[in-house]
């Protein structure tokens, strides 16, 4: 079975064939920097994260990038607010950014762009489409002509009649058009600009993605994602400016991932059912949420709840034990060999293909999961009781668990040690509500902060300062603090 992806552009599955034969070219919008991302974010990002490994393993080579929206009202906003530089609150939360995705084990995309960065870019593309007629300048202002190009809303299926006498569309009498969109504004007073023809100014949202992707992609891109949120209106404008500047297909295909709901609403500020990535992974491992992600189909909506957390927790929990049992062989000496013959042991033999047969349908790692446990019962069967007595059993689970360990990879689980996993035991003492006014205390046990600072001060000895730094971070994000001093490492609870 070749590979088929649901393309939002015809709303059905396609075969995938990429422009270049076992080339990717693949575009993600990124998050807009003014505040911590929220769970919405985390679900949208490990979506695209595990269909990158996916191409990846099947052999493409993936050219991924993921961009930064850097300047937008909101972040002004949040400048004006804090008294601080607009750049300074991008750096925050920039930083922010990696640190939370960065303990969700997100891969690093080739090319992650501000907009910002990219201002000669943009405005050279805004002028193409004035130059083309398919733009126009009032004072300082440079809107799109959206009549101008007879396809606006083929990907959402929007009829332009329709948006003109239903849509809730702000009025501006400058424009020829209710629906025409900015792609340069004009700078405010106090707000920053940077130079171009129709003066000082900076980009609208929806054409510093399509310059980005044209710069480090090319006109034409294979895959397009995003949120289904981002539909309609941005990359239905992405779509409208780039085709008419540049006359080609912006995208092949477009990929969208389902929301986030919330004990079975949808998640809103308004509603006080609000969570960061922040607070979630103050009380949930990180590889606990990914599973939780990868257990629904990324196009289906997914409902957050303690229940789906704990479904979650206890099925990544048996796969770490198949790893821990793994692990136990190969301290007892024991060598891979070969999977034994015989029809109950076939899903553990034939993994990969099943695997592969189940992502090959538009990414479906439900189902994949699902053929994952299947070959862990089989792999059960061969677990030794006594690893050291039992060397050809040990083998036969080593190689068994080897046909498995790539496929868990391209989930992006079982990253850690069987041990490392099992020994920090997150424990929520006092959880008031999940929105962002909860308050939240978390903590391991004593036992356990002692045996990371244990296991710290044993991998600074051996200077392996990455895993040292990765230990202090996990225990403040459990909510304790790490001192060092002349007497050694000290700890506290956070207040």
């Amino acid at each position: 079975m070749s590979l088929s992806v649901f393309n939002t552009m015809g709303g059905r599955k396609e075969a995938f064939v990429p422009e270049t034969p076992g080339k990717v070219r693949m575009y993600v919008c990124g998050v807009t920097v003014y505040d911590l991302c929220h769970i919405g974010h985390a679900r949208a990002n490990v979506a695209f994260d595990i269909i990158v490994r996916y191409l990846r393993h099947a052999g493409y080579g993936v050219a991924y990038v993921r961009n930064f929206t850097d300047i937008d009202d909101k972040i002004i906003r949040r400048a004006n607010q804090e008294g601080i530089p607009f750049e300074a609150v991008t750096r925050k939360y920039i930083d922010a950014f990696y640190e939370d995705f960065d303990r969700l084990g997100l891969l690093r995309p080739e090319a992650e762009p501000k907009a910002t960065e990219h201002i000669p870019e943009i405005v050279a593309l805004v002028a193409r489409l004035v130059r083309a007629g398919k733009a126009y300048a009032v004072d300082g202002d440079v809107y799109f002509a959206v009549k101008g190009f007879p396809g606006y809303g083929k990907l959402s299926g929007k009829n332009v009649d329709d948006l003109l006498s239903g849509a809730r569309v702000e009025v501006d009498e400058r424009k020829r058009d209710p629906l025409d969109f900015a792609l340069w504004k004009a700078s405010k007073p106090g707000e920053p600009w940077w130079d171009s023809p129709w003066g000082q100014g900076r980009p609208g949202w929806h054409i510093e993605c399509s310059a980005m992707a044209m710069e480090h992609l090319g006109e034409s891109i294979d895959i397009h994602g995003g949120g289904k949120d981002l539909v309609f209106p941005h990359h239905e404008n992405e779509i409208a400016q780039s085709e008419a500047a540049t006359g080609k297909p912006f995208a092949r295909y477009w990929l969208h991932n389902g929301f986030v709901n919330i004990d079975n609403e949808k998640m809103s500020k308004s509603l006080g059912n609000f969570s960061t990535l922040r607070d979630v992974l103050a009380r949930v491992k990180p590889e606990v949420l990914r599973f939780f992600f990868a257990s629904s189909h990324y196009r289906s909506p997914i409902d957050y709840s303690d229940r789906s957390l704990a479904e979650a927790k206890a099925g990544l929990d048996r796969l770490y034990r198949v790893k821990e049992k793994a692990e136990s062989c190969l301290a007892a000496g024991a060598a891979p060999s070969a999977v034994p013959a015989g029809e109950e042991f076939a899903p553990l033999r034939d993994a990969r293909g099943r695997f592969d047969e189940a992502m090959d349908d538009d990414f479906n790692t439900a189902a994949a999961l699902g053929r994952l446990f299947d070959a862990v019962r089989a792999l059960n069967r061969l677990a030794p009781a006594d690893p050291p007595a039992e060397r050809e059993k040990a083998g036969q689970f080593l190689s068994g668990y080897a046909i498995l360990e790539p496929l868990f990879g391209v989930l992006g689980l079982l990253r850690m040690s069987a041990g490392d996993y099992f020994r920090l035991e997150i424990r929520v003492e006092d959880a008031v509500g999940v929105g962002e006014n909860s308050s939240v205390r978390v903590r391991p046990s004593e036992a356990n902060i002692l045996e990371r600072i244990e296991a710290r001060k044993a991998a600074r000895s051996r200077k392996d300062f990455a895993e040292a730094d990765r230990i202090r971070k996990e225990l403040e994000a459990a909510g304790v603090l790490l001192e060092d001093g002349k007497a050694g490492t000290t700890w506290k609870n956070r207040e």
